[in-house]
């Protein structure tokens, strides 16, 4: 039987639960977070004349929660306006409701007595055969259900998401001996598919995977940075980006996650008394940690613990870090390490890993002990917290991360070293390692396939049909390339093109690639995805090219290439073949106008695509005004509309505003409702273009015909030149920005146009391309493409 589910309930509606509710809501579900009655009123309830019965103090706890969810920054939700998809109650009023519910998600306090006497309520109220699922992430899964009845066993599981829920993709999958084998694949399915998960399969162990080889990597950690003489920056310098680990590293994660969370799993290890006494020893608290928990020194949350902001003499705050031997904060010094040095030329953190354990100073030193730490820790949890290797990394990257996983990681260095960094840092490797010559191959297919610990054989990851993985096909699929770019064969009738340039930026080399992608594609295949699987699709323009035209004041040849620019985003418009294109993560300026050229796009959920071109002193050039423009212009049915709609769009470009998800490039006119599509899942996202390529082709594409455009010439110019003097004359915004909103909004409303005229694209690219010129010969413009390229972000006057 085909399950669907309409409708949640998720029962506590703190941080966890909070984030839960939100993601459900995001993927369109119906939501009813529900809490606590509150035990006593609060002073300004008594003070309105409110007693305990009224529904507002009854709803209270979920009501705070609730608005902090639609507060939270990053955002929670998608799009504002998904909240209204979630309701919220009680647990006395409003639990007989879970009859009418598909899932009841249990996020309460992590305490098995109040676990167990929630579920009991629960068992008055639930129908039989709706799911079940507990997001504890310390309480052993098969204590929760003891005493329930076997269709509560039948369907229940843990289902332990990571904080924050919407930009973690792990989901960790823990069934239990009852659990039917069909709800466990719906579980992993359901993860997978429709909120956008990693999936991961783990069994009822302490801490589960991810937090298991978290926390001992993060333990290990603090007991070797003492040893080692390494302050805490030293340590987050160490063990953050460089190895392809997020920015806050060691001790900034910490904080943020709260030194008391991870005391408690570390602590529920150790007592679980799960490890031998070699590892056990690294779940010990060293001293200095246990002084920082009797102090309250947990983080973000008590405003210090690693770090602590403070004010100098100055007056000015100030980070500053704990001194571990002291226990006192101090200004941490500039980290500076050789072995750092060595691998500033590597790009892929994982090609730096045999630089880094060769280092010899501290950094070399630290990388050798800690790796070989993990490696020998990992090779003894397969198989008590996994029986394939795959699942540990794929719960790293998706759970803490990592960019790739200690497997990949060892793979890397090499089995045999791996070993001896082992054997160097006091541990022995579990006996299957030592006859494996490789954890992971690339099989024919370009799939990837991983060691099996009983048998050595390998074995294919399971799940690949639904993905198309770059890296994987690369080898033998590639068709073209160029230092920039590739063009690969997907199969089917469909070929990919690749940005591979440094940031994904937009220079000749990847024009020239996406041209030659589009002339082979109409000559011998059926359609072109432009995707790639990097941390974002594209952050725009190549700016220092630009700087050096402007500079040298080379006008023609800097004419010439955005009117290359221009032509390019043509063709992905006017092209014999479909064109889809795949953006996600940051797709800025030209990414975004490459985007909203293609014929269809597919966006992953977390797409942050907008035009910033103004952050740096000019207008979108590369055709992304003309075509907001133009997509204004289609919704022109009466004057009110007229002014409203083109103001709207003028203000999206001249505020340099970034959708913060593929949703709101929805609202902001970016993405088109009705025909391009959201994909939850990154992972599925070039499969899914693949796809869209493919039906278009097969239902018979005809190269499109040019557009007219219809803009308003000199009446709405009027209108801009109001409002950018009136933001001038509040301080809103400099006289260089007012001489660039201005020149934007001549290009929007045709220029020296007396009345509302239908023109075609061409004469507003050109209108649009002379103006860009005009601002790239701008002092301010040229300082502030300067900071840019200093700073990575534009310059606010």
């Amino acid at each position: 039987m085909k399950r669907r589910i309409k409708h949640v309930t998720v029962l506590g509606s703190g941080i966890m639960g909070s984030g839960i509710a939100a993601h459900f809501a995001n993927i369109g579900v119906e939501v009813s977070l529900l809490d606590i009655v509150p035990f006593e009123l609060t002073e300004a309830e008594q003070k309105k004349g409110l007693t305990k019965d009224d529904k507002v103090v009854r709803n209270r706890i979920a009501s705070e929660n609730f608005e902090k969810l639609k507060k939270a920054s990053p955002a929670l939700l998608y799009s504002p306006k998904f909240a209204d998809r979630i309701t919220i109650g009680n647990f006395d009023d409003d639990l007989p409701k879970i009859k009418n519910t598909d899932w009841i998600i249990e996020v309460v306090v992590e305490r098995l007595d109040i676990k167990k006497s929630v579920y009991e309520k629960i068992e008055q109220f639930r129908k039989p055969g709706t799911l079940i699922s507990s997001n504890t992430s310390g309480i052993p899964i098969h204590f929760l259900t003891e005493g329930r009845s076997e269709d509560f066993k039948k369907y229940f599981a843990g289902t332990h998401f990571f904080n924050p829920v919407r930009y973690l993709p792990l989901l960790e999958i823990i069934p239990t001996n009852d659990t039917a084998p069909e709800i466990i694949d719906f579980y992993m399915n359901y993860g997978a598919k429709f909120l956008g998960k990693t999936t991961v399969l783990a069994k009822d162990t302490p801490a589960f995977i991810a937090n298991r080889i978290g926390v001992f990597s993060m333990m290990d950690l603090l007991h070797n940075v003492q040893k080692l003489g390494l302050t805490v920056s030293d340590v987050d310098k160490l063990t953050g980006p460089v190895i392809g680990r997020p920015k806050s590293a060691t001790f900034r994660t910490a904080d943020v996650v709260g030194l008391d969370t991870l005391v408690m799993v570390a602590n529920g290890v150790r007592q679980s008394g799960a490890e031998a006494n070699d590892f056990n020893d690294v779940f010990a608290l060293p001293p200095y940690i246990q002084k920082m928990m009797d102090n309250k020194w947990l983080g973000s949350k008590t405003e210090q613990g690693f770090y602590k902001k403070v004010k100098n003499a100055e007056g000015k705050s100030e980070i500053h870090g704990l001194n571990l031997d002291t226990l006192e904060y101090e200004l941490q010094g500039k980290s500076s390490f050789p072995t750092l040095e060595l691998t500033k030329a590597i790009d892929k953190p994982i090609d730096r890993f045999k630089v880094l354990i060769g280092g010899k100073d501290k950094a070399g030193e630290l990388y050798r002990k800690s790796l070989g730490a993990l490696f020998a820790y990992v090779s003894h949890k397969v198989p008590e917290i996994s029986d394939e290797v795959y699942k540990i990394d794929d719960a790293m990257r998706a759970g803490f991360g990592w960019e790739n996983g200690p497997f990949e990681i060892w793979d890397a260095v090499g089995v045999q070293k791996g070993i001896e960094l082992a054997k160097d840092a006091g541990y022995e490797v579990s006996d299957w390692v030592k006859n494996v010559e490789t954890f992971y191959k690339v099989n024919d297919e370009g799939q990837s396939i991983y060691v099996d610990k009983n048998s050595g054989e390998y074995n294919k990851i399971p799940g690949q049909d639904a993905f198309i993985i770059l890296d994987n096909i690369r080898k033998n699929k590639t068709l073209w390339s160029n230092s920039g770019a590739a063009i690969e064969d997907l199969g089917d009738g469909i070929i990919n093109f690749e940005i591979r340039s440094k940031m994904n930026s937009l220079g000749g080399e990847v024009l020239d690639g996406l041209n030659r992608a589009i002339d082979l594609a109409e000559k011998e295949y059926d359609g072109l995805v432009v995707g790639n699987q990097g941390a974002n699709f594209s952050v725009g323009a190549n700016l220092a090219m630009i700087l050096m035209m402007a500079i040298e004041q080379d006008w023609d040849d800097l004419n010439m290439a955005i009117a290359y620019f221009q032509k390019s985003m043509m063709r992905v418009r006017y092209s014999s073949i479909p064109v889809v294109v795949a953006p996600h993560g940051m797709t800025l300026g030209g990414g975004c106008e490459m985007t909203m050229h293609a014929d269809r796009v597919v966006a992953a959920a977390e797409t942050y695509i907008g035009l910033v071109e103004t952050g740096v002193g000019v207008i979108p050039g590369g055709g992304g005004t003309k075509e907001l423009t133009l997509r204004t212009s289609r919704e022109f049915h009466n004057d009110d509309v007229k002014n409203n709609r083109l103001r709207d769009a003028f203000m999206n470009i001249a505020m340099g505003k970034v959708a913060t998800s593929a949703y709101e490039a929805y609202d902001m006119g970016i993405l088109e409702k009705g025909k391009d599509i959201v994909s939850v899942s990154k992972n599925r996202q070039i499969a899914e273009a693949k796809k869209v390529a493919k039906l278009l082709a097969e239902q018979g594409y005809t190269q499109p015909i040019e557009q007219k455009v219809k803009v308003l010439g000199k009446d709405a110019l009027g209108m801009f030149y109001v409002g950018t003097d009136q933001m001038l004359t509040g301080n809103f915004i400099s006289a260089h920005d007012k001489k660039i909103a201005d020149k934007l909004a001549n290009v929007m409303v045709g220029g020296n146009l007396s009345e509302p005229t239908v023109v075609t694209e061409q004469y507003l690219l050109n209108l649009e391309r002379e103006t860009f010129l005009q601002l790239c010969g701008e002092r301010k413009t040229l300082e502030r493409i300067q900071y840019m390229l200093q700073n990575g972000k534009p310059l606010r006057n």
